[in-house]
């Protein structure tokens, strides 16, 4: 971020605060709902709600867009369904804050891959112990070990957040307002429908789904991607990506209030240098 003036940052660090809360509390919600529609099912009603209010809103004019404004959506709603899918399949089988600290991996690296200075390099390697002691805290007093499965799909997830950092600050700098993301939010909905109608069929219709999914939908794509892709217009790839180290922890707190997933003394250890490593970055960061 800008370090002349350091109030112009203040609106794109508070936009990716209120993200990261909204997502994981989002997120926290809609485990709740895996009962009733599955992983699947409801990732699907997440998405397609979104990218209905999001298109309400924005009412993008896809057939003005250029070839380049395009493959910046389609990439953007690439990402947004391999990330949301494989994050939903692997909440159904970890804790969120477990979840989320795996799925950190991808913006993590993405951080380091784009750091030019040892200082920047410090503060991920900060962050990524904290991300492994929270994962070990969670993993041992959550469920004695952490599924197979679950983690794969949590690696799939991270490494749809780093394409999703990638195409959001193209399509952020590309197309204006929130048509962009109102478009790239259909293509990700298209994308995973299939796959929520082969898993849940006629529950997606379900008024009591629609409308908790409606909650969900609100919570964790059209409010925090909203205001993430805000926030990428001012911030660089590589300080966004650190900001959202405070992920886990909001995980964690949205995990023991809404779900009573409390995590034991190393996790919140690992919570700690992960806010730290996230708190340094930002005061440090030369972009």
């Amino acid at each position: 971020m800008s370090g002349a003036h350091p109030k112009h940052s203040a609106v794109p660090v508070a936009a990716v605060l209120g993200a990261v809360l909204s997502m994981q509390f989002g997120a926290a919600f809609a485990t709740t709902l895996f009962d009733e529609a599955g992983a699947a099912g409801t990732v699907t009603v997440r998405l397609v709600l979104a990218a209905a209010i999001l298109c309400a809103i924005a009412r993008p004019r896809v057939r003005t867009w250029t070839r380049r404004e395009w493959r910046g959506a389609l990439a953007l709603g690439g990402s947004l369904a391999v990330m949301n899918a494989s994050f939903y399949e692997a909440l159904a089988r970890l804790p969120l804050a477990a979840t989320v600290t795996i799925e950190f991996l991808g913006p993590l690296t993405l951080a380091a891959a784009l750091s030019r200075r040892l200082r920047d390099v410090l503060w991920v390697l900060l962050a990524l112990g904290g991300v492994v002691l929270l994962g070990i805290g969670e993993g041992d007093a959550a469920i004695g070990g952490l599924d197979l499965v679950g983690v794969v799909f949590a690696l799939v997830a991270g490494a749809g957040w780093a394409g999703y950092i990638v195409a959001g600050s193209h399509v952020a700098t590309t197309l204006s307002g929130l048509t962009g993301l109102a478009g790239a939010s259909t293509i990700a909905a298209l994308a995973v429908l299939p796959f929520g109608i082969a898993s849940a069929g006629s529950t997606l219709l379900s008024p009591t789904l629609l409308a908790a999914g409606l909650a969900v939908a609100l919570l964790s794509s059209a409010i925090p991607y909203s205001l993430e892709i805000r926030a990428l217009r001012d911030l660089s790839k590589g300080v966004f990506a650190i900001l959202i180290a405070l992920e886990p922890a909001a995980a964690a707190l949205a995990g023991a209030v809404v779900l009573g997933q409390f995590v034991d003394p190393t996790a919140a250890v690992g919570i700690a240098l992960v806010v730290a490593a996230g708190v340094g970055a930002l005061r440090n960061s030369p972009t």
